[in-house]
């Protein structure tokens, strides 16, 4: 397997991991992906080995894959499932010589792939369908799509860890949780502004809840601006775990507000009640993948423009969404 880049994406993959294992109990699967997505996979169960590809997000490396696909020659992998569609991420199969290599056409790499599948974008209109659709026969995956419901996302928890991270960040449980992620790594068109979460989080406090603010160390001022001056009540996480700290401390919480985001797919798969704010993306295209959730979309004209920045200047897809709609009492939080 060829993994994603982006965390959300991992996350999401996983429902085609437990597809393949519901019709292939005994197979395994080990999956090629940068070394940042491994704490991911290794909370999968159904994941055997993460397979470490050595390159940066969108680094060329052909050299280097090359190699790669030599040194898995003799590993005896049946098939090859490459769920990016660019052209780089098939020749690590292909160098390998892997006898099944299985992908969506694109990027002129029709002879990199030997079952190569066309997308169908009304019918696979999600991304998680696009991924499971390349783990089901060819020329079966509508009618299945259409008859059942793929598996959900299911991160394992690691509770010892979770009580070493309470203890060493000083936290409790003694109140609810609520979680914010503010960051969104793909652009600002999909983060809600900080001063919505900032006057949320002051909402929440008062009403007697624990905020946990969360997410890389490229989040930090956000976090830092969301938290300051909010006394206990909103502590600043942000830069201070891992990804692997992260799942578990979601865990933690009862809600997660979230913009559509790889830590919302994190939250969802942990059974956390996702709160989802969609801007410039689809509600429809990259919902998060549990029952337990209330999405926030307005669905203006504009929207989903999937663009990183608003190409019209005013955001209003986001800033029209206030923090009163996600007050407590507006969506259960008590």
């Amino acid at each position: 397997m060829v993994g994603p880049s982006w965390v959300g994406d991992m996350v999401m993959a996983q429902s085609l991991f437990k597809l393949l294992k519901q019709g292939r109990p005994s197979c395994t699967i080990d999956v090629l992906a940068p070394a940042w997505s491994h704490p991911i996979l290794e909370r999968m169960p159904e994941v055997s080995k993460a397979l470490e590809l050595p390159l940066g997000h969108g680094e060329l490396g052909l050299k280097t894959r090359w190699q790669l696909g030599k040194s898995l020659a003799q590993s005896g992998y049946t098939q090859a499932i490459v769920l990016p569609r660019s052209w780089k991420s098939a020749l690590v199969p292909f160098a390998a010589g892997i006898p099944q290599r299985t992908g969506y056409l694109g990027e002129q790499r029709y002879f990199l792939l030997n079952d190569r599948r066309s997308l169908n974008k009304q019918v696979l209109n999600q991304t998680v369908k696009r991924f499971a659709a390349l783990g089901l026969p060819k020329g079966q995956q509508a009618t299945w799509l259409h008859e059942r419901e793929l598996p959900q996302p299911l991160l394992r928890v690691d509770v010892l860890n979770q009580q070493r991270l309470l203890a060493g960040l000083g936290l409790n449980t003694s109140r609810p949780v609520v979680a914010m992620m503010p960051g969104a790594e793909y652009g600002p068109a999909k983060q809600w502004p900080l001063d919505s979460f900032r006057t949320l989080a002051t909402q929440l406090a008062q009403r007697g809840y624990q905020v946990w603010v969360l997410g890389s160390t490229k989040d930090q001022p956000a976090g830092q601006y969301i938290a300051q001056g909010q006394a206990g009540g909103v502590m600043n996480l942000c830069g201070r775990t891992q990804l692997a700290d992260t799942v578990d401390l979601l865990a933690c919480a009862q809600h997660a507000v979230t913009n559509d985001s790889g830590l919302m797919h994190v939250a969802a798969a942990v059974g956390t009640r996702v709160h989802a704010i969609y801007g410039s993306s689809s509600p429809e295209f990259t919902p998060p993948l549990t029952e337990n959730k209330v999405v926030h979309y307005l669905g203006l004209p504009c929207s989903p423009c999937f663009k990183r920045t608003c190409p019209l200047g005013h955001l209003e897809c986001l800033r029209g969404i206030k923090p009163g709609d996600i007050a407590p009492d507006r969506v259960g939080l008590l």
